[in-house]
């Protein structure tokens, strides 16, 4: 039998261990007033499974029937024929961009399960509707604004359902697949816009046009004491109106907030191949990226990327902390937020209208090697060598480890372009302008043929990677620049820099962009040789041209030197046959679209 001073010691110690505990893992905010038949399949599984896509719709559906502050539709379908969800969120049956503009709403539009295996999003985003709609504890955050939410935006990924999809993930038991049932990662998608996904998001993009973006994802790569990390662009591939109102609102506010609710946030993580003490990088997405494109849209791209060894309530829970308080900052700050896009949309169009071979447009960015500090909150490791790999182990302990290390968070440019004031391209290239008309661009097609000095390229170098990328050949190459009169038939299409969608089209149609149609493999037959020469043929015209050119000639005795050259009889004869009109009148490797650098008559319209 114990005496009550130990009693009293035990008990002060079981309160002390629970007391630290507390501190190390503080509570997470709860939905409040949920009755058992509300309550999201997560909630009522403890947070061990997630819902099956026939489960969410009809989670979703039975939101609509119950409150009118709901909506339920279908924006588009997927390659497999599901239905794309689409939950509405308003508080005075705002459910139209027409409405919603009239009203001086925010439009802000979430999507979750880009990558379906990634289920944080949508079952907290379930929650938040029901929080608003139903049990009404957080109706407020309809104040200012209507909430589009993609519970599931790869449809046919999610029904791949299995607990083998994500390896380096705790929790759900199971869950979805990271790409379509075409194989495609949607997340890599959004300029090429190859997947029926893909185009029925741009259209409902191009039809509200949001204010605000926010993508639900979640992140593996280490291990560290943050459930939660974000990121949005914040360098020169997006506005700076937009990428101040995100450092003044969201940094300042939002995360602190956030963190009041027993989160621990951080920016994205990214040690890009590095130890842990070497430091963190940070993620700059190209325009291929959900969050590398919105900014070319002038919008905010808010990415949540939740840490894939943490418990899923955790991460669920985080996700609706800072979706909750992100909306809250937006009807608090809607008229400044309003105010960033619209600075920026102006200054897109603005610059459209003058050319100025001075003024360059950035493509391509890379971090430098400058950091700063940075005080991380990691976990305990250690590194041995591993007799499986061959490589360094990384072995994590369970002990929180606070370390400076550093950051680097530096950018710089490494491509740009002189953006001119039309992009033409001639009408038989059907797959790129139908990819300009997903996006939303406009232009406009010749009715008669035109003449016209243009700029474009001449590429050399070019390499063809040895697997496909996404369903597609991709290719690296050197753009040369050239400058000559071209004449373009009728229906070419001609599209003016001066719209809020240039950023796009240019990102599309400037061959050193990261994400463009050349890229891509868009315009891959331009580099296909259609004509050639026999031997005996060119046999007698090397001999001509020998006769007359002196400098081949001596271009010729050079490459001699090359022995694998001077014993290939092909690429001898190619030597003469690629320096002739014959070759020239191929036009291989010339880049068909044309960048026009001065005004045009608008009668070449009419």
């Amino acid at each position: 039998m114990l005496r009550s001073g130990n009693l009293r010691v035990i008990f002060t110690l079981i309160i002390y261990s629970i007391v630290l505990f507390a501190m190390k893992t503080p509570a997470q905010s709860e939905s409040a007033n949920v009755s058992a038949d509300w309550r999201t399949f997560a909630e009522q599984t403890d947070y061990r499974k997630t819902p099956r896509y026939a489960e969410t719709v009809a989670y979703a559906q039975k939101l609509d029937e119950a409150s009118d502050l709901i909506q339920y539709q279908s924006f588009g379908a997927s390659g497999e024929g599901r239905d794309l969800p689409l939950l509405i969120a308003s508080n005075d049956k705002t459910f139209t961009v027409a409405a919603a503009r009239k009203k001086g709403k925010a439009i802000i539009l979430i999507q979750a399960c880009i990558h379906a295996g990634e289920s944080d999003g949508k079952d907290a985003g379930l929650a938040l509707f029901r929080d608003i709609a139903i049990t009404k504890t957080r109706a407020d955050l309809l104040k200012d604004v209507v909430i589009l939410f993609v519970p599931i935006y790869n449809v046919d990924g999610h029904e791949n359902f299995n607990a083998y999809n994500r390896i380096n993930q705790n929790g759900p038991d199971e869950m979805g697949f990271r790409a379509t049932s075409s194989n495609l990662n949607l997340n890599r998608d959004y300029m090429k816009t190859d997947a029926p996904e893909t185009r029925a998001f741009l259209k409902l993009w191009n039809d509200w046009k949001p204010d605000f973006f926010i993508d639900c994802h979640v992140t593996d790569g280490a291990d560290f004491q943050y459930n939660l990390t974000y990121e949005f662009a914040h360098h020169s591939e997006i506005s700076p109106f937009v990428k101040d109102w995100m450092n003044e609102h969201f940094e300042k506010n939002t995360a602190e907030k956030v963190e009041r609710e027993g989160n621990l946030i951080t920016h994205y993580l990214q040690f890009d191949g590095r130890e842990v003490a070497k430091g963190i990088e940070t993620f700059i997405p190209t325009p291929r990226f959900a969050t590398g494109y919105t900014p070319l849209r002038n919008r905010v791209g808010l990415l949540i990327e939740t840490h894939s060894l943490k418990s899923y309530k955790s991460r669920v829970r985080g996700t609706y902390d800072i979706l909750r308080y992100t909306i809250e900052e937006i009807n608090l700050h809607k008229a400044s937020l309003f105010e960033a896009n619209r600075r920026a949309d102006a200054e897109t169009v603005e610059r459209g209208k003058v050319y100025d071979a001075n003024r360059q447009f950035p493509l391509r960015q890379e971090i430098t090697g400058k950091s700063a500090p940075f005080n991380f909150k990691g976990i305990e490791y250690r590194l041995e060598d591993s007799e499986i790999s061959g490589a360094k182990r990384i072995i994590y302990g369970t002990k929180p480890l606070d370390i400076t290390i550093p950051k680097f968070d530096e950018a710089k440019i490494t491509a740009s372009v002189a953006t001119p004031l039309y992009y033409i391209v001639p009408p038989q290239w059907t797959d790129a302008i139908e990819v300009l008309q997903a996006h939303g661009v406009q232009f406009r097609r010749l009715t008669k043929p035109l003449t016209v000095e243009v700029e474009s390229y001449r590429f050399t170098d070019v390499k063809f990677a040895a697997a496909s990328f996404e369903n597609r050949v991709t290719l690296n190459y050197k753009a040369n620049t050239i400058k000559e009169t071209r004449e373009f038939p009728v229906n070419s299409v001609v599209v003016p820099l001066a719209q809020e969608t240039a950023n796009v089209a240019i990102h599309l149609l400037e061959p050193n962009s990261p994400d463009s149609f050349v890229y891509w493999g868009f315009f891959n037959a331009i580099f296909e040789q259609k004509e050639y020469g026999e031997g005996y043929v060119l046999e007698k015209l090397a001999r001509e041209m020998l006769a007359k050119d002196a400098a081949l000639r001596k271009e010729f005795e050079e490459r001699l030197k090359d022995e694998k050259f001077a014993k290939s009889p092909f690429a001898r004869l190619s030597f003469f046959y690629e320096r002739s009109p014959y070759f020239a009148n191929q036009r291989i490797g010339i880049y068909p679209v044309g960048r026009i650098t001065t005004k045009l008559d608008e009668k070449i319209f009419k």
